[in-house]
């Protein structure tokens, strides 16, 4: 897995590169203190990840990310900072995770394992995409996107990079949508519609205007008043409503 670090201080950008090479597999290619001559390393060379400092010179770290979002090839992006706020800007991106200065060995031990545990994983999956598409029809040359199995949730100014198989529902709460995995609560800064588009459709149903479930995690279709239904969900004690705007369409998927 090859990365580069951009970050203005020398003995940030000392510090992290030892910790990368003392604690993962992670080739540090090369180490920026400027956002334009990343633009310029990135249009010949490929990386997997970016340790990138939100305050850099030329072109501060939020407005490359975005430039970097929209390439083919979309690296990883860990955002470094001093200061909580930015975890939202991060967010807004789909920034992987985001470390604060001063470093905590811990920390960035804990966001390291799981970087080189989500690329390994992103491997196997395109890798078993292209052998589908060989089988069947022939694959779009250069298409290199990583497959998107994550989300990012966002919990006490911390971002979670979270398995869509772990959220069982959203919950629509005036300008927020709350999302509940099996344990956890997450608040999402953005409406329902925002979120549920972010989900992929084979696997989550918008099933009322202030509900989306994930329909593996159903374990019970109960009828309800006015022939619309209530879903009780494994692990969880909450029921989650079918509106009757959506009772056919719910029906159509549960092949009932």
């Amino acid at each position: 897995m090859k990365a580069i670090i951009v970050e203005d201080e020398v003995p940030a950008q000392e510090e992290l590169s030892y910790l990368i090479n003392t604690h993962s597999s992670i080739q540090v290619e090369a180490i920026f203190d400027d956002g334009l001559d990343v633009l310029k390393y990135l249009q010949s060379h490929e990386v997997d990840a970016i340790f990138l400092d939100i305050s850099i010179p030329s072109l501060d770290g939020v407005l490359l990310a975005q430039n970097i979002s929209k390439f083919a090839h979309k690296p990883y992006i860990v955002f470094i900072t001093a200061y909580k706020e930015h975890a939202a800007e991060a967010f807004e991106i789909e920034a992987f995770d985001y470390i604060l200065k001063p470093y905590h060995e811990s920390r960035i031990v804990t966001m390291l394992q799981k970087l080189e545990s989500h690329f390994r994983r992103d491997k196997e999956l395109a890798a078993k995409e292209a052998g589908d598409k060989q089988e069947g029809s022939q694959p779009v040359a250069g298409n290199t996107q990583r497959v998107s199995h994550s989300i990012n949730l966002i919990k006490d100014e911390r971002i979670i990079v979270t398995d869509i198989n772990d959220i069982y529902y959203a919950a629509a709460q005036e300008k927020v949508t709350q999302v509940y995995t099996r344990k956890e609560e997450f608040t999402m800064p953005m409406n329902i519609t925002e979120l549920c588009n972010r989900l992929p459709e084979e696997h989550f149903f918008r099933c009322h205007r202030s509900y989306c479930v994930n329909l593996s995690k159903i374990r019970e279709i109960v009828p309800w008043f006015n022939n619309t239904y209530i879903l009780r969900l494994s692990d969880l004690d909450f029921e989650v409503p079918v509106s009757r705007s959506k009772v056919k369409e719910f029906r159509q998927l549960m092949r009932f």
